[in-house]
């Protein structure tokens, strides 16, 4: 058996610290890519999406409420941000899914600034080619492979946040912005996208199912928005009607499970704060909230 990976450090960005991760599920992870019985499975569990099914199945039952109490044990998740008290809430996967109180989330609404679009970890690229091989946590495949399709523009920038389990799971639009044409699904399996799983799957990010959808904004143009469903997730739940937004308006929400969501902007209109550069190009991820200003537009 392999020794299980090395802790999971990034930068809280409110106090600069370098913090260490707590991991939900670190010992399933371990078990399902790790071990000879892990490995013989893992076809099964994650090429069907059989195990995301079960999971899924059982975190929307009531049967899974009990769970709820040791998901909000874990530092850094704060309950009382939720619009109601924990023990309302039907099942893991209602509270999972938890709207927030008004307030919780202070959004930068300048009309010139970009957003983060969800609470987690990033990392950003401030010009990278349509083609060029992106390290995503381990992972290296282009912006292309990623969105399954042909990119028009010859350079674009990136930012990456990845959501753990204690994160607030809905994500929202960055800016001002209409869609160009239909969200499009592109079918796959459910991976981790915790660093265990990248020691398996190296290719994750396209391999994992997505959803990608192009939006045009005044002040930063045409941009992709993608959202990568993860081990445990049951499906991505994009919520947003209409083709007009609004800045923080809600895009969607994922099901339970880590989670990642992509900006892929033109690398000509944005420019990334220089806490988030400074960090990333130590491959070190930043801790941010949903409603944080993240770039602003050039």
């Amino acid at each position: 058996m392999k020794k299980n990976s090395a802790p999971i450090q990034y930068i809280d960005r409110k106090s600069g610290n370098l913090c260490t991760e707590s991991v939900m599920g670190n010992g399933a992870l371990n078990f399902a890519y790790n071990t000879l019985l892990g490995r013989s499975l893992w076809g099964v569990l994650f090429n069907t999406g059989f195990l995301s099914r079960m999971m899924g199945a059982f975190y929307d039952s009531r049967f899974s409420r009990s769970s709820i109490k040791s998901l909000i044990k874990i530092p850094g998740l704060l309950p009382e941000e939720a619009e109601k008290n924990w023990q309302e809430y039907r099942s893991f996967n209602d509270f999972f899914t938890r709207k927030l109180k008004p307030g919780a989330r202070p959004a930068d609404m300048e009309e010139n600034t970009l957003c983060s679009p969800a609470d987690g970890r990033s990392l950003v690229y401030p010009e990278i080619t349509p083609d060029t091989p992106v390290p995503i946590k381990g992972s290296m495949r282009s912006l292309e492979a990623l969105c399954g399709k042909k990119l028009s523009a010859s350079h674009y920038s990136a930012a990456v946040v990845r959501l753990a389990p204690i994160d607030y799971h809905r994500y929202h639009f960055p800016c001002d912005c209409k869609m160009i044409g239909e969200t499009v699904k592109i079918p796959g399996k459910y991976h981790s996208v915790n660093p265990i799983a990248f020691q398996k799957a190296p290719d994750l990010f396209v391999e994992n199912t997505r959803c990608i959808t192009q939006l045009k904004s005044p002040c930063f143009g045409e941009f992709y928005f993608l959202e990568i469903g993860a081990f445990g997730v049951g499906s991505i739940v994009n919520t947003a009607s209409g083709s007009k937004y609004a800045k923080m308006d809600e895009k969607g929400y994922f099901k339970f499970g880590g989670s990642t969501v992509i900006l892929i902007m033109d690398s000509t209109k944005v420019k990334f704060d220089s806490d988030l550069l400074k960090n990333s190009s130590r491959q070190l991820e930043t801790l941010i909230r949903c409603g944080e200003k993240i770039g602003t537009a050039v």
